[in-house]
């Protein structure tokens, strides 16, 4: 059987009630005691660097994660990170540029309901998770839930309460889980990494962009944003009334980067479709991103700007990455 370390990070699968809502207090040992045909499927160790609603994960837990594969990438043959569903999409985004060219799974998964519950998807979430990881055919990033195996840099949440919690947005699903295996749409040899990294600038800001929003934003966002991903209307663009263009442009001067992705869940961006977009190209590093879900952008700039100098900044950020961008 193959050995498979179950990192813990809290979430809904591992909470209880509280005199003020669900908090995370299941320990590792008592998710896998749920469980225990999963002793059947592999070796389980287990550790947990956190317990946390996903609410409070940012890039330092993202780190810690990170650190704890490559510290352990050589004891175990696959990674199974229990994880709260409302950052889960960004999570797996951030390990996708943090581990990179992984033969090993790196799997997450969580639940909409506590593990403890009679009525509960955790525990066949786990099942399908080890399950998973345990497939030969396995490698890379991915969330498995629901009975879907979704690319880490294609994921999103797109319900608060129903079992089928995430979607995989403009990307086939990899597989299915079907009796406790998986059933491949989409198979690819195993990549020749690992390839770690160890940094992320959490200096990244994204705005959302409403009918009527002042440019006056960026009194703030001049002394405390690194790179800005810019949620716009529809395809993309800026409004033509009160000085965002100008506003933009003295903000890139600066050296800063700035991202152009849609409100639209599905479909991408087209920066080029319309003047309100195609004129924002000549005032400085403007990028878009494409098909690119919100999660997987933000991550990635995070994870290139330590690292990535001016003049390489555009062709990696349109690197393809686990299928991030199209």
């Amino acid at each position: 059987m193959k050995n498979i370390l179950l990192i813990a990070t809290g979430g809904t699968i591992a909470s209880k009630p509280t005199g003020r809502g669900l908090a995370p207090s299941i320990t590792p040992a008592e998710l896998l005691s749920y469980v225990p045909e999963l002793r059947t499927v592999a070796h389980v160790d287990e550790v947990q660097p956190y317990n946390l609603d996903s609410t409070n994960v940012c890039p330092v837990h993202w780190l810690e994660l990170a650190r704890i594969i490559e510290e352990r990438y050589g004891e175990f043959d696959g990674f199974v990170i229990t994880h709260g569903t409302d950052t889960m999409a960004y999570t797996a985004a951030a390990l996708s540029y943090l581990v990179q060219d992984s033969p090993k799974p790196i799997v997450l998964t969580g639940s909409q309901k506590s593990v403890y519950l009679r009525d509960t998807d955790a525990r066949k979430n786990l099942a399908d998770a080890f399950s998973y990881c345990a497939d030969d055919g396995a490698s890379g990033v991915h969330i498995v839930f629901d009975g879907n195996v979704i690319l880490g840099t294609r994921a999103k949440k797109t319900r608060t309460r129903s079992y089928n919690a995430f979607s995989s947005i403009d990307f086939p699903d990899i597989a299915v889980m079907r009796d406790g295996r998986p059933f491949y749409y989409i198979n690819e040899p195993k990549p020749a990494g690992p390839r770690f990294y160890r940094a992320l600038d959490d200096g990244v800001v994204v705005l959302k962009l409403i009918p009527g929003l002042s440019a006056d934003i960026f009194d703030y966002l001049d002394g405390h944003c690194s790179a800005l991903v810019i949620e716009s209307f529809g395809t993309g663009g800026l409004p033509a009334y009160g000085g965002w263009e100008e506003r933009l442009g003295a903000f890139l001067q600066m050296g800063r980067t700035a991202v152009f992705t849609t409100q639209v869940e599905r479909e991408g961006s087209a920066l080029d479709k319309y003047e309100v977009g195609s004129r924002l190209k000549g005032l400085g590093r403007v990028f878009e991103a494409r098909s690119m879900t919100l999660e997987a952008a933000v991550c990635k700039l995070m994870w290139l700007l330590p690292f990535a100098g001016d003049d390489d900044m555009e062709q990696l950020f349109y690197e393809p990455i686990m299928h991030d961008i199209l």
